[in-house]
């Protein structure tokens, strides 16, 4: 190729890098915005009653709680993390796995959009072990397969518990049902012709299925993980619930802390903060308990998760003091 069309190559490129730029900074900033509107829209329709009162009962026993149950679901997703990573050959000792997890839940619970944590991780594995690639597709993966677990279980919740959404959980169940057919459909019958990227990006993510997520010594594990972390997370909701003085039985309560934990999936909130809230309000409203109850119990558990994460804070600071250390080392040597 000459310089000429190499030179037109990369003008045709730049376009499009910086339309792509530019689409993510929007969907960053629609991300922000679509959580501060879902809180503003709260507060004004049931004013800042509901946000106060929930911080105000807060008490050491239901932080203390949360803490340890933090320690618990952190040390199964830095397992699962651990599992998937080493299916894809970039795999993370677990003594590592656990504080980098923490980093990555402070930095989700505390920055715009709730993955930039995640993010930081992936990048951040995938650079010391030689393949930035590999590192943010174990990341995706072992994210992706907590997902599906936590909607596994939230569906046969729902199905076998009474909740506001009941009557239509035998159609969502066949929707999920229809869905994993088809991805495994998928996953057996990858494209051999195509455009040459996306035939490759099939085949990548068939060996990561493979190898990362299916091979027998680690979809247990995965399974087994996730299954705790969701457990852990609707036992923490279930304190928030008692902390504001709910009385209603677990078994009302449980599918209801299903469905507010599956709308923190949804990536439009303020370091998880919006969605979670809104969806409190609706289905607390529904199911007769009241919607400034469903904020307040979210509040709380908004508090609870950030208490639960702070490890990750102390983490960051001596990740950032020792690379203070290294950058002046050789300052000092001069």
């Amino acid at each position: 190729m000459s310089g000429t069309d190499t030179a037109v190559t990369v003008t045709g490129d730049l376009p499009r890098r910086v339309l792509a730029g530019r689409r993510r900074r929007l969907w960053a900033v629609a991300r922000v915005l679509a959580g501060a509107g879902i809180l503003a829209l709260l507060i004004w329709r049931l004013g800042t009653g509901p946000f106060v009162d929930g911080i105000r009962t807060i008490d050491a026993w239901s932080l203390g709680a949360a803490f340890v149950i933090g320690v618990l679901t952190t040390v199964c997703c830095a397992w699962r993390w651990h599992l998937v990573s080493r299916g894809l050959g970039v795999g993370v000792p677990l003594r590592a796995a656990v504080p980098a997890y923490y980093r990555s839940l402070f930095l989700n619970t505390t920055l715009p959009g709730g993955v930039l944590g995640d993010v930081h991780r992936a990048v951040r594995h995938g650079r010391e072990a030689g393949d930035v690639g590999a590192g943010v597709r174990a990341v995706a993966w072992e994210r992706s397969a907590g997902q599906v677990v936590q909607v596994a279980l939230t569906v046969v919740v729902l199905l076998l518990l009474p909740s506001p959404v009941r009557g239509a959980m035998p159609l969502v169940a066949l929707g999920v049902a229809a869905v994993a057919v088809l991805a495994i459909l998928v996953s057996r019958t990858l494209p051999r012709s195509g455009p040459a990227l996306w035939v490759r990006a099939m085949q990548t993510a068939g060996s990561d299925l493979r190898h990362g997520l299916l091979a027998q010594r680690a979809w247990p594990g995965i399974v087994l993980a996730s299954a705790l972390v969701v457990a852990g997370h609707a036992a923490t909701f279930l304190i928030a619930a008692r902390t504001v003085g709910l009385s209603a039985s677990t078994v009302h309560l449980l599918p209801i802390a299903l469905i507010v934990l599956m709308a923190m999936a949804i990536p439009l909130s303020i370091g998880g903060w919006g969605p979670r809230e809104g969806v409190a309000a609706w289905v607390f409203a529904m199911a007769g308990l009241g919607a400034a109850q469903g904020v307040a119990t979210a509040v709380v558990y908004g508090v609870l998760s950030l208490v639960a994460t702070l490890p990750g804070a102390v983490v960051l600071a001596v990740s950032w003091r020792r690379r203070d250390a290294v950058t002046a080392r050789p300052a000092a040597h001069a």
